[in-house]
């Protein structure tokens, strides 16, 4: 982070400084909520978390280098005090990560100046962010979350990464209610807004897609005044989603619009899905175009590069140049698309979380990746999807019925629907595979084992509550896992 001392990041924080301390002593080092991760410089922050309660490890922390701890009760260490228990010291957290936005992003700063990109939607975001941060990393420094660092704590440790050299911070914004975006974009305003879609997931708790998209257009409403290319508020827009498109009444900022659209701005054409599953196509804009052959598995990936390609293109990059870092970009998340080849059988675990729309995706790279081939999925339920919920996840079944998989593993209860539906079509007609019901990620990898054969193709998805990624380390590396 930026270099402050103790006593300014009380001020700026409201917090007192408090125990054996040297008030002038300077944080120059990362902002971390687990003592392990402490180093000289630091400041730890003491979460009183479901297991653990942070305050219990700050002498911990301090003796690996922290200068100090913010807490929320006093500690026998060094220490900034934010009385009220962990609200006050996530409002602290906050106000320090808005004091380090706004220092960076300063337009005093010239050229020197961070640039603030948000990137948010229903599914996508951290394949897109990370996307965003590889590519716009080309142009200067680049800081991003890992993983889905997106809620109130996450992002403004996020923030709080960055230093003078930052010259980028792609962050992902996300939503379990109204409002929860717009304080996110309190905490370091974007210039660049990027929507992906609103889609299911979340149903259960904001009751339909209106409400949803009004949460996911907070971001477009937090950008500042459109400008000439290169300054001012940008909104960059789904031209493919009605719901996103929409959004361009409710934003000051100037709009870019990406899609598949012949209307967009940033456009794709040709895309051709190759036999690893991976697409390219031809890249559109700004009078310019060029060939992308990505490294992602999966046809939904050209909407996410698209939406990089045009933050890259406002960031000043050709589109040869754009062209040339997509085809670069790694998966950089965990349990995303990430294929591995194990006994001569093609694992696919994409199960960090799922909704209707990424299943659907899921199933279209299984049978793309599968042609000829066995295709097997193993499919947990779908969270927080509210009334629609069974209805969702029998329609789910029959998309995997009519994908043409062999073998459908169910696992858990509450998934139950996928295999009713699954089973609903093979009443029709429609389906010879076989489904197969298991109770969690251990008994589905035992009945993998027992049936996948070398040529197979494997898919496993299932929201995060359902820990599925387990399913593909007991296969790979054993039962000691």
């Amino acid at each position: 982070m930026i270099a402050l001392t103790l006593d300014r990041i009380a001020e700026i924080t409201g917090a007192a400084v408090g125990g054996p301390v040297r008030p002038e002593s300077v944080v120059d080092g990362p902002v971390v909520i687990d003592s392990r991760q402490a180093a000289p410089g630091s400041l730890f922050v003491a979460l009183n978390g479901e297991r653990v309660d942070g305050h219990d490890y700050a002498e911990a922390a301090v003796a690996a280098g922290a200068v100090a701890v913010l807490a929320s009760r006093p500690v026998p260490v060094p220490h900034l005090l934010a009385p009220g228990g962990d609200d006050a010291v996530v409002e602290a957290l906050a106000r320090l990560a808005r004091h380090a936005a706004r220092e960076l992003g300063s337009p005093e700063r010239g050229d020197r100046a961070a640039e603030i990109i948000g990137v948010t939607g229903s599914s996508g975001k951290t394949t897109t962010k990370d996307l965003i941060a590889q590519v716009v990393g080309r142009l200067g420094a680049t800081i991003a979350p890992a993983g889905s660092f997106n809620n109130e704590i996450g992002h403004p440790l996020t923030v709080l990464r960055a230093d003078e050299d930052t010259r980028h911070l792609v962050l992902e914004v996300a939503a379990r209610g109204i409002g929860h975006i717009a304080h996110l974009c309190r905490v370091a305003p974007p210039r660049i807004g990027v929507v992906l879609n609103v889609g299911s997931a979340h149903m259960g708790e904001f009751g339909d897609r209106d409400a949803i998209a009004k949460a996911k257009g907070e971001l477009v409403e937090a950008l500042p005044e459109g400008g000439p290319k290169g300054s001012g508020g940008v909104a960059i827009l789904n031209a493919d989603d009605p719901k996103v498109s929409a959004m361009s009444s409710r934003t000051r900022a100037r709009t870019v619009t990406y899609g598949l659209a012949e209307d967009a701005q940033v456009r794709a054409s040709d895309v051709v899905l190759g036999d690893t599953g991976a697409p390219s196509f031809t890249l559109h804009l700004g009078g310019e175009s060029a060939r992308v052959q990505l490294a992602l598995v999966g046809a939904h990936q050209v909407h996410n590069a698209l939406a990089a390609a045009a933050v890259a293109d406002e960031l000043g990059m050709d589109a040869d140049g754009i062209a040339e870092a997509l085809g670069a970009a790694t998966p950089a998340s965990r349990w995303r698309m990430e294929v591995t080849e194990h006994a001569g059988v093609t694992l696919v675990n994409d199960a960090y979380n799922a909704n209707p729309e990424s299943m659907r995706a899921a199933l279209a790279t299984l049978g793309a990746l599968a042609r000829e081939r066995r295709a097997v999925a193993v499919l947990g339920h779908m969270a927080e999807l509210g009334e629609d919920g069974r209805s969702e996840h029998e329609g789910i079944g029959e998309l995997a019925a009519d994908t043409g998989v062999s073998h459908l593993l169910v696992v858990g209860d509450e998934a139950e629907g996928i295999a009713v539906g699954a089973e609903r079509a093979a009443q029709q007609g429609r389906w010879s595979g076989e489904t197969v019901r298991v109770a969690d990620a251990e008994a589905a990898a035992a009945a993998l084992r027992g049936l996948m054969r070398a040529g197979d193709v494997v898919i496993v998805k299932g929201s995060r509550v359902a820990a599925l990624e387990r399913v593909i380390d007991l296969i790979t590396k054993g039962d000691d896992q």
